[in-house]
Order: structure tokens, then sequence, then C-alpha cells
């Protein structure tokens, strides 16, 4: 009981922070512009991209074409001297202020990361400070993990991947320091 209620606190409290990083501070928008001609951007992505909800990459280069050297060639030269874009495409619309299933999706894997985090904490011995260093050891892990190759291989800008980073770890430090002090609560009145 200890555990799962250790874990509802910390996703909790991921789900609060990461609202008032998104909504109260500039975090979520950091490095998020608006197109000169949006009308015009979604024109041409309807005429310009399949029906098919996936990522695409601009300039693209087809995979089996990485024998052919003048193929690679052509396209070195087109990533030079074109722009680059990194597209997350669905040809289909959706009400963005109706955040119900994402606020819910949200908050269950806020929760489930901080279950992983308790699982975490209750081997390596429990209490605030264990949990703030095992917290901000989460956020910079997954921060690592995510934020950096995506910085790397898709040229995120660096603000938004820095802003990414402030969010994931000072967000699992509050997680781990809340969660810290209630497994350490019994623990600590026995």
């Amino acid at each position: 009981m200890r555990i799962a209620i250790a874990t509802l606190i910390g996703g909790l409290v991921m789900f609060l922070w990461g609202a008032v990083a998104h909504m109260v501070l500039p975090l979520g928008e950091l490095s998020m512009r608006a197109p000169k001609n949006e009308d015009q951007v979604i024109a041409a992505l309807r005429d310009g991209l399949p029906a098919e909800h996936g990522i695409y990459v601009l300039p693209h280069f087809d995979t089996a074409m990485h024998a052919d050297k003048a193929a690679l060639d052509a396209f070195s030269a087109k990533t030079r001297s074109h722009p680059y874009a990194y597209i997350v495409y669905a040809p289909e619309g959706r009400d963005a202020l109706a955040m119900g299933p994402q606020l819910l999706g949200q908050w269950i894997s806020d929760t489930l990361a901080a279950l992983l985090l308790a699982l975490v904490m209750i081997r390596a011995g429990v209490g605030v400070t264990k949990g703030v260093m095992l917290g901000l050891m989460f956020g910079v892990f997954s921060w690592l993990s995510l934020s950096v190759p995506f910085w790397n291989w898709y040229r995120f800008p660096t603000a938004f991947t820095f802003g990414y980073l402030v969010e994931q770890g000072f967000g699992w430090i509050l997680a781990g320091a809340a969660m810290g002090w209630w497994l350490s609560r019994k623990r600590n009145a026995t």
C-alpha cells in the first residue's frame, strides 16, 4: 500500500508540475513558432504529404538508395542547400481544446513512471534526500535518453531541449522528494 500511495503522489506531483511548466512557465513553448502563413502551410501539407499519420523528415532520403553514390551525393547537396523539417503529421483534425484524453494519458504516464521510481526508492532506501537524488537521476536519464537524441539527430532547438531538462529534472526532484517523504513516514514513526 505504501508503494501504491507513493506512486499516486509522484504521479500527481509530476502531473501538476507539468501543468505549471506548460501553462504558467514558458517551458512547454520554448522554440515553438507560428508560421508566416498557416493556411498556406496546411494546404501544402495536405497536397504534399500522404493522407497517413506519420513522421516526415524533409529533405527525405530513400534508404533503399544507400548503395547509389550519385543518390547519396545529390541528397547531401540537397541537405546543405535546403531547409530542414521534422513533421509529425496527422491528416485528420482534432479539437485541440478538448484535452481530456491527453490529460488522462499524461497522468497515467506520469503515474507509471512514478511507480518505477517508487520501486527503485524502496530498493535503494527511502527518505527525502534519496528521493531528491533519485528523482533528479530519473529526470536527467529521461532527458538524456529522449531529448538529447532528438536534438542531436532531428535538430530539435537547443532552447526546447534544455527546457525539457528543466521540466523533467525539476519535476522529478519534486516528485522524488514527496515520494521519499511518504515512503519514509512509517519507518520514521516506528
